[in-house]
């Protein structure tokens, strides 16, 4: 296996085109997303998206375990604890302000694809890989995909546009799964509206083999969909998908979280007892939390209720830099991933001792509108 950060390769049609594949190519770390992935990727687009041989492009991951398991937060870690001597408030965020804009940038630009982009969602799909998969326009899943938003154990939220497209579930359940991080299935992913399409792992190549031989016609984007959507047909067998954890649930997660502030949908989430696996492992990773996050969490839903995507990566991008300025994350991190004690000292007790000065401070603009890194998105793409 080459040690390339992406592998880009090009599978030929029958009607004369090519189909870019490109491979994230970490399977050690489960594929998490590095500076390095997202800059190659996201150069590798712009130059698929121009070349009219190119009918379709497919994303997905190396190994077996995973598509992509988040962003690079050892990378992260590490730029916190050794840009400055300072590790408080203040410290250098050089390296954060420069990943997270690539990331976002990323992202964005997969949702304003002008050309079918299938995202092989299988095995783990979290953070950053869903931030990846939130925007193709074909997302696959099978019987192994397991999707979460697990950033309040790390002491972030929610983000890579997720202030946006969790607004877009039905009423309270993308505030339920950015407090909880809840781990959802394909059947969950295809309810929830995070999927298009539920493809058995082992019919993966037979779907390329498709792909391949699918008629692409003029080249017009309806003709590129229609052949991509042929050899979907073909292969989509949504009876193996697993059963759902969301919709039976609905109800309840629904009273859950139909509260007034996070600190009373925290306390409510706490406080709730039915003996039930699914709800319980939640409850236990929303109790392990960052009581910070989970006020970041509500208040960027609150905020992107209305917005446009462009303008929520735009404050996502300014909330992440500060919580890796002086938020919880370099802890989060510390406990779970470097020492591995899985006992992070977060900065409040609980919830409801979180003061709102500190979240102000950590929504605290960093740039002006003209300095911002990504002022530039939402000017000459559209989100179809």
């Amino acid at each position: 296996m080459t040690d390339l950060a992406v592998i880009f390769d090009e599978l030929p049609t029958r009607d004369g085109g090519r189909i870019g594949v490109a491979t994230l190519n970490a399977p050690k770390s489960l594929n998490a997303l590095s500076l390095e992935m997202a800059q190659q990727l996201l150069a590798k687009l712009d130059a698929w998206a121009v070349d009219r041989s190119v009918v379709a492009v497919w994303l997905e991951g190396a190994g077996d375990k995973a598509f992509c398991a988040g962003g690079d937060i050892v990378a992260l870690y590490r730029s916190m604890t050794e840009e400055g001597e300072n590790r408080g408030a203040g410290r250098d965020s050089v390296f954060a302000e420069t990943y997270f804009t690539a990331e976002y940038r990323l992202d964005y630009r997969i949702h304003t694809y002008p050309k079918p982009l299938l995202l092989w969602g299988d095995g783990i799909v979290m953070g950053g890989g869903l931030g990846l998969m939130a925007g193709a326009s074909q997302r696959l899943v099978t019987e192994t995909t397991r999707i979460a938003m697990p950033e309040i154990t790390i002491g972030l939220y929610p983000d890579i546009g997720a202030s946006w497209f969790l607004n877009r579930m039905p009423t309270g359940v993308g505030a339920y799964l950015g407090l909880t991080g809840a781990q959802l299935n394909a059947r969950d992913a295809l309810d929830l509206g995070m999927a298009d399409h539920f493809v058995p792992r082992e019919c993966r190549e037979a779907l390329l083999e498709a792909l391949a031989e699918a008629d692409y016609g003029t080249r017009s984007l309806r003709d590129l969909r229609a052949g991509v959507q042929t050899a979907l047909d073909e292969m989509e067998d949504r009876a193996q998908a697993p059963e759902p954890q969301v919709w039976p649930r609905l109800d309840h997660i629904q009273a859950l979280v139909g509260q007034v502030d996070a600190a009373s949908a925290v306390q409510r989430i706490l406080h709730d007892a039915p003996e039930d696996a699914w709800l319980a492992a939640n409850r236990a990773r929303l109790e392990a939390g960052s009581p910070m996050s989970a006020h970041l969490v509500w208040r960027m839903l609150e905020r992107h209720a209305h917005t446009s995507l462009a303008d929520a990566f735009r404050d996502e991008l300014n909330l992440s830099v500060q919580c890796c300025r002086q938020g919880d994350i370099a802890e989060g991190v510390r406990a779970l991933l470097i020492d591995k004690d899985k006992m992070p000292r977060w900065q409040h007790a609980d919830a409801a001792s979180v003061p709102e000065a500190d979240i102000q401070a950590l929504m605290t603009p960093m740039w002006s509108d003209e300095a911002h890194p990504l002022r530039d998105l939402g000017y000459g793409q559209r989100v179809s």
